[in-house]
C-alpha cells in the first residue's frame, strides 16, 4: 500500500473494527481518492471488500470498483450478484465499464449485461458497441460520455449545453461539434469556448481541422499521435466521418505503461506477464520463463560446437582462451546498445523498415569508431601483459570485427522483424548477446589462424 494513503487505512480499518454506520464510512473517505481507497481493498477479505464497498455512495463505490485489477472485480462481481454489479456498472465510465464486462467470465457477464440492460437499455447497447472493438485498438480505448454541440448554436447556448451534460462527461476540456447526423464537424476548447463573445456562433470560433483516428488503429500508434500533437483528447471517427467517441490522455498513460512494461520484458527474454509480480503464480512464471531460458540454453550449444571446432588452435596456444570472456562481451554489449536504440525507435515511430540502409550504414560507421576505440585498450592491456605484438594485434584487430558485427547486427535485427511484423522488442537483448557471441568467436579464432598460424603450427599437437 503506497505510504501516502497509510494512515488512511489505519483509521479506516480501525473505524472497520467497531462496525460503523454507513456515515461514519462515508464521512471519513469524504476527501479521500478513490485510488487509495482502491490501494487498501488489497488488504481485506473479499467479504470485508464487498461489505466496505456497498456502504460508499453508488457513484463513489464505482469509482474505486474501476480502478481494482481484474481478478477482484470479478471476485467483488461473484460476492455482490448481478443486481448491485450492474448498479456500479451503471456508474462506471463507458470505457471502464466494457473493459470490465469483457474479461470476466462470460457467463457472468452475460447475467451483468442483462440486469444493466433492465436498468438502462440505452448503457446496454453501449457496452456491445463498445466490445466491437479490440481492447487494444482505438475502438477499444475509448469513451462515449463526451460533450457535443451543434454548429449553430450560441457562445452562450454552447455554455450552458457543457454545463448540462458535464456531470456525465469524462472530459470537457475539448467539446466536439457534430451535425445532426453526428458527424464531427469541428472541435472547441473549453478555454476559447469561455473567451468568445457570447453572441458568436460556434461555427465561427470552432477549429475545422481536426486530429481524429480510426477506431481499428492498434493502441500504440494512438498513443504516438496524442503525443505527437500534444492533445489532451483524440477524437474517434469511422469511415463516414460520424464522431464514435473520444480517447482521454490518462487512457494513454495506461496505454505506454503497459507497452513499456510488455516491451522490457521481452528485451529480458521474457514472455509478457499482465498480472502483479507478487499475484503471478509459480506455473505462469515458469510457464512464460522456460521457454526462452530453454532457446537460450540451446543457444549455447552453438557456442560450444564453435569451440570444439577450434579445439586445436586453443590447445595449441592456451592464452587465446583467457582473451574470449573479454572480446565476445564486447560484441555483446554493444550489439544490445545498438538494439536498444532501434527498438526505442522504432516504437516511438521515428524508424521503419525503409530506413534499413540509414540504419545500416550509421551501425556500420559507430562499429569502426567504437571498435576501434575498444581496440586501443585491448592493444595496450595485451601488450602490457608481455604477450607479443601478434598477439596484440590479434586482440586488437577482433575487437574492431566484433563490435563492428555487434553494432550492425543488433541495429538490423530489430528492423528485421518489424518488416515481417514481429514485435521488434522479440529481438531482446540476451538472444543478440548469443548471436553476437558466436560470431564473435569465429572471427577471434579465425583470426587468430592468420597471427598466430606460424605459432600454431610449431606448438606440439
Amino acid at each position: 500500500m503506497p505510504s501516502g494513503s497509510h494512515q488512511f487505512g489505519s483509521e479506516l480499518k480501525t473505524l472497520l473494527q467497531e462496525n460503523p454506520e454507513p456515515e461514519e464510512v462515508r464521512a471519513l473517505v469524504d476527501d479521500v481518492h478513490p485510488e487509495d481507497v482502491a490501494d487498501f481493498f488489497d488488504e481485506l477479505e473479499r467479504h470485508q471488500a464487498s461489505e466496505l464497498l456497498m456502504q460508499f455512495p453508488t457513484e463513489y463505490a464505482a469509482q474505486v470498483f474501476e480502478r481494482l485489477h481484474e481478478d477482484q472485480q470479478q471476485e467483488l462481481a461473484e460476492t455482490l450478484g448481478a443486481e448491485s454489479t450492474a448498479q456500479l456498472a451503471l456508474e462506471m465510465d463507458p470505457d471502464d465499464r466494457a473493459d470490465f464486462l469483457s474479461v470476466i467470465p462470460p457467463a457472468l457477464s452475460t447475467t451483468i449485461l442483462r440486469e444493466i440492460e433492465d436498468q438502462d437499455p440505452e448503457v446496454a447497447e453501449d457496452v456491445q458497441d463498445l466490445q466491437r472493438w479490440a481492447d487494444t485498438s482505438a475502438g477499444g480505448l475509448m469513451t462515449t460520455d463526451y460533450v457535443e454541440i451543434q454548429p449553430e448554436f450560441s457562445i452562450q447556448e454552447a455554455i450552458d449545453a457543457v454545463r448540462t451534460a458535464a456531470i456525465n462527461a469524462e472530459t470537457i476540456d475539448t467539446v466536439f461539434v457534430t451535425d445532426t447526423r453526428g458527424s464531427l464537424l469541428g472541435v472547441l476548447s473549453l478555454k476559447r469556448l469561455l473567451l468568445a463573445a457570447p453572441d458568436e456562433r460556434v461555427s465561427e470560433v470552432m477549429r475545422t481541422h481536426v486530429i481524429s483516428v480510426l477506431p481499428e488503429l492498434d493502441q500504440e500508434e494512438v498513443a504516438r499521435k496524442l503525443a505527437k500533437y500534444d492533445l489532451n483528447t483524440m477524437a474517434v471517427v469511422g469511415v463516414s466521418g460520424k464522431l464514435l467517441g473520444v480517447i482521454t490522455a490518462d487512457d494513454i498513460l495506461d496505454v505506454l505503461t503497459e507497452e513499456q512494461t510488455e516491451d522490457v520484458q521481452k528485451m529480458g527474454a521474457l514472455e509478457p506477464i499482465q498480472e502483479r509480480y507478487l499475484d503471478t503464480g509459480l506455473n505462469v512464471f515458469l510457464r512464460k520463463r522456460a521457454p526462452w531460458l530453454c532457446v537460450l540454453f540451446m543457444g549455447g550449444f552453438m557456442t560450444t560446437q564453435v569451440l570444439q571446432s577450434f579445439q586445436n588452435e586453443l590447445s595449441s596456444v592456451t592464452q587465446l582462451a583467457l582473451y574470449l570472456p573479454l572480446l565476445i562481451s564486447a560484441g555483446g554489449n554493444s550489439g544490445s546498445q545498438s538494439s536498444t536504440l532501434i527498438i526505442r525507435g522504432l516504437a516511438m515511430g521515428e524508424l521503419g523498415a525503409a530506413d534499413w540502409w540509414r540504419v545500416f550504414l550509421r551501425e556500420l560507421v559507430q562499429g569502426v569508431i567504437l571498435g576501434c576505440l575498444l581496440a586501443l585498450f585491448g592493444l595496450t592491456r595485451s601488450w602490457l601483459a608481455g604477450d607479443g605484438l601478434h598477439f596484440a594485434l590479434l586482440v586488437a584487430s577482433t575487437i574492431i570485427g566484433i563490435v563492428i558485427l555487434g553494432c550492425v547486427f543488433g541495429g538490423m535485427m530489430p528492423l528485421f522483424l518489424h518488416r515481417l511484423g514481429i514485435d521488434p522488442a522479440t529481438s531482446s537483448t540476451p538472444f543478440i548477446a548469443s548471436v553476437v557471441d558466436v560470431l564473435g568467436i569465429v572471427v577471434y579464432l579465425s583470426l587468430a589462424r592468420v597471427f598466430l598460424g606460424n605459432l600454431m603450427h610449431a606448438a606440439p599437437s
